[in-house]
């Protein structure tokens, strides 16, 4: 059985933020990085072309604070992938993360996401490929299947591959992919979950750290699913309530100096903040990953009214967000 404690942090963790594209930006994960500071923060996935033929560092720039961080590449060549995991590693992303999960028709033109589980030798050699190339970890985020496919057995032959390519950890969306016929949206809630078949990986591969990802919104859910696997990966949930990750920072250390409330939360983010408007980045760029953060607290709509208010672009305003944020705090102690 793998020993979390005798693992580096990105790969000993309990908890991770998913990538999503158009969401996990580095704001929002600033934001996460404060709330929990021991969980791995995943980027939106990021195109081998974009990386070699873009702005790299547009792509590729990160706090430091962020750290354990892990960069998600999206392709399907071996040695474009393996350059950007280098590059990833000169950057200093702590884990390289293959993408073979994303059902979208936009990355299945370009050969990336969940239509490689069709070809698991290729996915192979590109874990291959990339680990031969860096020295940090390899993983691969993937379905159950993807289709028709829907096979316990084929999974499992899969895995296999990827441990043997040199993979310490695979995430697992608990649901299969339909390449065709359902959008990304619907791809996350209509096929089933499927725990008990991510839960039967890790008995069959006790030495890979096995992460569960998918449908997983609750503290007690976490919970539950610690005891079968190494980590949990969150995605939607902490969009939806990004508070939910201060509630899990136990999982990681202690709790001493965290955030005590999210008033504090959003005093102590007030730096990032005026540093990135001084920069000409607009404030509701910046906060509007904060929409659920009262979430389930009396005085959330009007949060929501206010972040999403014509009138939230100046520094003044993220002031006065602050001030409302302490009332709503208050308000919902009495």
């Amino acid at each position: 059985m793998t020993n979390p404690s005798t693992l580096p942090p990105v790969l000993g963790r309990k908890l991770s933020l998913a990538p999503m594209m158009d969401i996990t930006d580095r704001h929002f994960r600033k934001f996460c990085r404060l709330l929990h500071p021991g969980m791995v923060l995943y980027t939106e996935m990021v195109t081998t072309g974009a990386i070699l033929h873009g702005d790299r560092p547009r792509f590729l720039k990160f706090d430091p604070t962020e750290h354990p961080i892990a960069l998600q590449l999206g392709g399907s060549d071996p040695q474009s992938l393996a350059e950007c995991a280098k590059y990833g590693e000169e950057w200093g992303y702590n884990e390289i993360n293959l993408n073979v999960g994303c059902p979208s028709d936009r990355v299945q033109e370009g050969r990336i996401g969940a239509c490689l589980m069709a070809e698991p030798e290729l996915v192979a050699n590109c874990v291959h490929v990339m680990s031969e190339a860096t020295s940090i970890p390899i993983t691969v985020k993937t379905r159950l299947g993807i289709d028709e496919d829907e096979d316990f057995d084929r999974l499992t032959s899969f895995i296999r591959l990827l441990k043997d390519a040199g993979a310490p950890l695979i995430t697992l969306h608990a649901r299969k992919a339909w390449l065709q016929g359902l959008s990304p949206k619907q791809n996350r809630e209509v096929p089933p979950l499927r725990y008990n078949w991510v839960h039967q990986i890790k008995e069959l591969f006790p030495e890979l750290i096995v992460e569960i990802n998918g449908g997983i919104n609750t503290d007690e859910e976490v919970a539950h699913h610690l005891k079968m696997v190494n980590s949990v990966m969150l995605g939607r949930a902490p969009q939806n309530n990004p508070w939910l990750l201060r509630e899990l920072a136990y999982l990681h250390g202690p709790e001493e100096g965290l955030p005590s409330n999210r008033h504090d939360a959003l005093e102590r983010h007030s730096d990032y903040i005026e540093e990135e408007l001084k920069l000409g980045r607009p404030l509701p760029i910046l906060i509007r990953h904060l929409l659920g953060l009262f979430q389930g607290v009396k005085g959330a709509k009007r949060w929501r009214q206010a972040l999403s208010s014509p009138q939230s672009r100046t520094f003044d305003s993220w002031l006065d967000l602050i001030k409302l944020a302490k009332d709503i705090e208050i308000s919902s102690e009495i």
